[in-house]
């Protein structure tokens, strides 16, 4: 007991020293330390120093789930070239590397697709051609195209040794109609960013590209060439009046390389000429050449540093591939919801037709059974109403439905200033079927775990968070401090031609024996064979005391990396709950369609009834309008009830991005804009025949 309280008082005494002592103090100690591990010759101690910061995959707390299926890397892009490989090459027209890169315009035509659609007057539009149009036509699908142009640019910059400037990586949602549930991309990709950056939903990607800049490995060649001529007046015995003139050649060669290592050499020539008599060579001739070799040692070395931002820019493009598929799964199921839309404001004014006629039909009668005096002017009167209401009703209805038609004309179409295109009138020709599909009879845990596999989101998540990993380790090789090791080699030779006039006070300034060269060619032998070499080798050293900015930077960058653990994990189950919801609620919609129908027939019979009764007298005018109202309603209803389940079909594809498999759709096609067949829809029926309403197109109207 005694020699336990003993250390427990030497350890609050050393406590206490400690707090005494104070930061500066323990700075000294820690930079001793470092010095410490420099001389041991072990430099992996400053790695053994740092905190860990990258986490491994069995330290992880993440539910286990299916790996997220890749996307088809995209091969076809908007332009024919590929932006990841330079302009020009040195073994061909080294010129182009220096000349501008042209991009072709941007196309604002329909595609024939379109064209070959509208015929007199009219645009009989099926789901598949409008599908198809869409992915053709559509803005928010052109736009997200050039993304995968500026991915690859990137990819060149990070294999220059820049940093990446990034690329939009967020799902647009510019065209107008057609609610569509997505969950939003797990943020932009890029490099390095200045400030406070955040993605979506919160996740903060300010530290991307954290760490050393890597070496620039694209070798840069330099020159000077210059020419001087000075006349000088004399200042002394030693230095008389004369005229110099004097040429200089210099060259440059620098380039980086992926180890950590970097070149420098140059090479200096020059010809002076001068009337000074006291120089020794008349023309002088001086040549020198050193070339540099510095290797990092701790901050910056390793190919792995100096390639993350290859790496990264790789994750980039895949993260940008990913998020043009979850693009055409978005505009898809938009257009869908689209043409549902037109379809129920189509079958309203359809119903709105039917209803007026019913009522209309109503008010002749009456006005005959007023003339022979079997029926109460009020009655007509009261049928007068309903026609003004129905009426009412349909012009509402048809306005309606040409806004519909515009709606989807501008999710097809990319020019809508051609008068026909804008006047022809949109006839949808295929209706939902209540064929069951197949995923609604498989247990909701197998869709769960479909949808884990296929959802883009999920996909982008899990690279945002390798991207995440990269950034650790760029984050924690910035802790380091800078150690170089260089060595150079080089040499000097001075020649020309002997000054025999150059003499003081009669005796000759010409050394005798002289063996320097008397003319270019032989300075530059003499520097090759190292007549006058220089050369060395050393050590640069460079340590922080407090290194707080890289400490912020690491810290940073592993709690940006458990934002993004976290928000894959809320992914996980906010999918988990759209595909059990939209199970649901398919099954739900079809049930409301088939009560719809049969409440519609219900109130048709209802209104056959009532006809016949007041035709014999037993019923009155006010009840066949009041059947006549419930039939409209029951019509409203099944229209209402078919477009939601409609959309829910199509909603169920997405929560499970089986569209494309589903549809047949070739994302390579979609990603070059030039579609070889229409999308093929399962599940649809054709409308059935019946008289067509006659719309006028607002801008007519």
């Amino acid at each position: 007991m005694q020699l336990f309280g003993k250390r427990i008082f030497e350890q609050q005494q050393e406590k206490a020293a400690r707090n005494v002592r104070g930061e500066a103090g323990y700075r000294l100690r820690a930079v001793a330390a470092v010095m410490l591990t420099l001389a041991a010759g072990s430099p992996s101690g400053f790695a053994q120093q740092a905190p860990a910061t990258v986490p491994d995959k069995a330290a992880s707390n993440l539910p286990s789930a299916p790996t997220p299926v890749q996307t088809e890397p995209l091969d076809l892009r908007q332009s024919a070239r590929d932006f990841s490989i330079p302009a020009g090459r040195l073994l061909g027209n080294p010129i182009n590397i220096y000349r501008p890169t042209s991009i072709d315009k941007a196309s604002f035509a329909n595609s024939v697709r379109l064209t070959d659609l509208v015929k007199d007057g009219k645009i009989y539009l099926s789901l598949s051609d409008a599908l198809a149009l869409a992915l053709e036509n559509n803005y928010d699908i052109a736009i997200s195209r050039y993304n995968l142009d500026i991915a690859d640019t990137d990819l060149l910059r990070a294999r220059a040794g820049s940093i990446l400037r990034g690329v939009n990586a967020t799902v647009l949602t510019n065209t107008m109609g057609g609610s569509s549930q997505t969950l939003a991309s797990s943020g932009a990709p890029g490099g390095a960013s200045s400030g406070a950056a955040a993605g979506s939903n919160g996740v903060v990607l300010s530290t991307d590209g954290a760490g050393p800049l890597p070496q620039n490995l694209d070798p840069s060649l330099g020159g000077t060439v210059q020419f001087d001529k000075d006349k000088t007046q004399q200042t002394s015995l030693f230095s008389p009046a004369s005229s110099t003139n004097t040429e200089e050649y210099n060259f440059t060669y620098t380039q980086g390389f992926t180890p950590g290592t970097s070149l420098s050499v140059a090479w200096n020539n020059s010809r002076i000429a001068t009337s000074n008599t006291l120089s020794s060579y008349v023309p002088e001739v001086s040549s020198s050449f050193k070339a540099t070799v510095t290797q990092n040692l701790l901050q910056g070395a390793g190919i792995w540093v100096n390639k993350r931002f290859i790496y990264e820019a790789i994750l980039d493009r895949r993260i940008t591939d990913s998020t043009f598929r979850q693009q055409i799964l978005y505009t898809v199921n938009q257009v869908e919801n689209i043409y549902w839309a037109l379809v129920s404001s189509y079958e309203d004014v359809q119903a709105k037709q039917r209803a007026l006629e019913q009522s209309s039909k109503l008010l002749v009668d009456n006005k005959k059974q007023l003339e022979i005096g079997t029926l109460a002017p009020l009655d007509v009167v009261n049928s007068e109403s309903t026609v003004a209401t129905d009426k009412q009703a349909l012009i509402s209805s048809q306005n309606n439905l040409a806004y519909q038609q515009l709606i989807i004309k501008q999710a097809i179409a990319r020019n809508l200033n051609d008068a026909a295109l804008v006047a022809a009138a949109v006839i949808p020709t295929d209706r939902v079927s209540l064929e069951q599909l197949p995923e609604e009879k498989q247990p909701v845990e197998e869709l769960v775990q479909q949808a884990f596999q296929n959802r883009p989101e999920l996909e982008q998540a899990t690279l945002a968070i390798k991207k995440d990993t990269i950034t650790l380790r760029g984050a924690r090789n910035a802790l380091l401090p800078t150690l170089n090791a260089y060595g150079y080699y080089g040499a000097s030779v001075i020649g020309g031609a002997v000054n025999k006039n150059c003499s003081f006070n009669g005796i000759s300034c010409v050394v005798q024996g002289n063996s320097a060269p008397n003319d270019y060619g032989g300075v530059l032998q003499d520097l090759g064979n190292s007549t006058a070499p220089d050369k060395g080798v050393g050590f640069s050293l460079n340590i922080p005391l407090r290194n707080r900015a890289a400490q912020a930077d690491q810290a940073r960058s592993l709690i940006e990396y458990r934002q993004a653990e976290m928000h894959l994990e809320q992914l996980y189950t906010q999918i988990h709950m759209q595909v059990v919801n939209a199970q649901i609620a398919l099954a739900n919609d079809r049930e409301l369609v088939k009560a719809s129908i049969a409440a519609r027939d219900y109130n048709q019979q209802s209104l056959d009834a009532e006809g016949k009764k007041l035709r014999l007298g037993a019923s009155t005018t006010a009840n066949v309008l009041q059947q006549q109202r419930n039939l409209a309603a029951a019509d409203n209803n099944l229209i209402s009830a078919q477009a939601i389940y409609a959309q829910a079909r199509a909603s169920l594809y997405q929560m499970l991005a089986s569209t494309l498999q589903h549809y047949g759709i070739n994302m390579n096609e979609a990603a070059s804009g030039d579609m070889k067949a229409a999308p093929l829809v399962p599940g649809l029926t054709p409308a059935k025949g019946g008289n067509e309403p006659v719309v006028t197109p607002p801008a007519a109207q």
